[in-house]
């Protein structure tokens, strides 16, 4: 499906300040189209329109209201047609003004950019909704009508406007109309649902907005903020968006200078309740908070138990004993690290390259044997959940403490190199070393060592993975992982 980048790019030779202008028009007019009850679409001209009977113009967006039955069920956009088939956007076009179809159920109004016509905007109401309108939709549409017209003057929406459809309210949301002194002609139910909530205990209609508002709420600088915003809407072109709490209620205010032919008739103010919005963002705040702590607990008491281990070993004699405990804090220092960096994540992830970056180390400070051996790293491993990174970092760790250990002769210089490689479905990881190469009739299956055998368990169970340990081609011992990545595939 073409965006309308790309649609413009291909069939018109507009300048960038009126696509950009175009990008704008499209990001506010869901709002536009929800107070006319109407679908909207946006046409361009390919070509010189002017006096040219076969020239045609190009639908490059379409939007359709949540607030009436659509009057067109299929796709329009990447549709042409001609003036014999919508002559109301042709002479919207080349009369440069707001043109109204026959029935009253289509308008066209020219999208105007600085001094020049760059599209036409249409309005298509249903015409299976004639009916007498409510006081509602008469605010709406009125509304409607003058923004409308501020885009055929050019004059709506202003650049400095930011376009957010997530966070924005919308007309169903809570709609106020203001007058020229900022008092409330309409209120729709929904808006006074939001007041009330905010603590009001009369009706809004008749009164001054920015005075009911700023009283309600509890900040006294939000509430002079939120009140000077609201009569700056009523002498100034340009529109703001807010957040006020009161009372234990949050809402989104967003207002909406009027102003056809330059002068001030009023404004809007759209406004959304977001209490249980905000009540559920602190909730997983206040969840996330708790996890992290748990991840600093645990890591502590890891490390305390890590801590306990070393003492032991310094008191022990038996240098077998000694290096089976040096070996657990290692391993206790692994899982630690892994919380440490629980602990400062909000997602539950952990970047495995830094935690095997800082085990490097550790490792080299444990080595019985091979002080000169040196570890590196090539290739990412990426970002994985907690529950996978656990039991890969075990798996990385001990394979290198293996290499180090058992692939050089006591005293001799060496490399074990750590190499990532990814792909959508795999994460491939070699930790080679260039040592002597595995003993004559060597078995991953039959080996009786504790770390081959926590290796093998892990890879299997927690990671549904394979290993491999087998001679490297140009000497030295290739420790071969493979793990599925799939749906639990670690972030990059």
């Amino acid at each position: 499906m073409s965006t309308l980048s790309d649609l413009l790019a291909e069939h018109t030779d507009l300048p960038g300040d009126a696509v950009d202008h175009l990008q704008r028009v499209v990001g506010e007019w869901q709002l536009l189209a929800d107070l006319s009850f109407a679908d909207l679409l946006l046409w361009v001209g390919t070509e010189e329109i002017e006096g040219r009977p076969d020239a045609e113009v190009l639908c490059v967006a379409q939007c359709r209201p949540t607030t009436a039955p659509t009057a067109f069920t299929e796709d329009m956009v990447g549709a042409a047609v001609s003036e014999f088939q919508h002559p109301n956007v042709m002479d919207s076009l080349i009369t440069r003004t707001i043109v109204r179809g026959e029935g009253g159920n289509t308008e066209s109004v020219p999208v105007r950019c600085g001094e020049h016509v760059i599209a036409v905007l249409t309005r298509d109401t249903n015409p299976a909704q004639q009916r007498p309108p409510s006081a509602l939709e008469i605010a709406y549409r009125d509304c409607a009508d003058d923004l409308c017209r501020m885009i055929s003057e050019g004059t709506f929406p202003t650049p400095v406007e930011r376009t957010d459809v997530n966070s924005s309210p919308r007309a169903g949301d809570g709609f106020i109309r203001l007058d020229t002194e900022g008092r409330v002609v309409y209120a729709s139910p929904n808006a006074l649902s939001a007041y009330h909530r905010m603590g009001l205990t009369t009706e809004l209609s008749g009164r001054d907005l920015a005075s009911v508002t700023r009283s309600l709420i509890t900040d006294p600088f939000d509430s002079q903020e939120v009140a000077d915003h609201i009569r700056a809407s009523l002498t100034s072109s340009e529109g703001h968006r807010m957040e006020a709490d009161a009372r234990g209620a949050t809402v989104l205010i967003r207002t909406l200078s009027l102003r056809p032919l330059g002068r001030s008739v009023g404004a809007i103010v759209l406004v959304r309740d977001v209490t249980e919005v905000k009540r559920r963002d602190r909730a997983l705040l206040s969840k996330d908070a708790t996890i992290r702590e748990i991840h600093h607990r645990v890591k502590n008491n890891l490390q305390t138990v890590a801590a306990l281990l070393r003492l032991q070993s310094r008191r022990l004699e038996n240098e077998e004993a000694r290096t089976a405990l040096s070996e657990s804090v290692r391993r206790v220092t692994s899982i630690a690290l892994v919380h440490e960096m629980l602990s400062m994540s909000v997602d539950e992830e952990v970047d495995l390259d830094e935690i095997v970056d800082r085990l490097v180390p550790i490792m080299l400070d444990v080595a019985t044997v091979n002080p000169r051996v040196r570890v590196a790293r090539e290739g990412k491993l990426g970002v994985f959940s907690a529950e996978r990174a656990t039991p890969l970092v075990m798996v990385l760790t001990e394979l290198v403490q293996n290499a180090m250990e058992h692939g050089f002769d006591a005293g001799s210089a060496g490399v074990v190199l750590v190499s990532a490689d990814r792909s959508s479905k795999w994460l491939d990881v070699v930790i080679h070393d260039d040592g002597r190469g595995l003993p004559p009739g060597f078995s991953l299956e039959k080996s009786e060592g504790l770390g081959l055998q926590i290796v093998r368990t892990l890879v299997s169970v927690e990671l549904n993975g394979s290993l491999g340990l087998h001679p490297a081609s140009g000497g030295g011992t290739d420790a071969s992982l493979r793990v599925p990545l799939g749906r639990r595939a670690p972030r990059l």
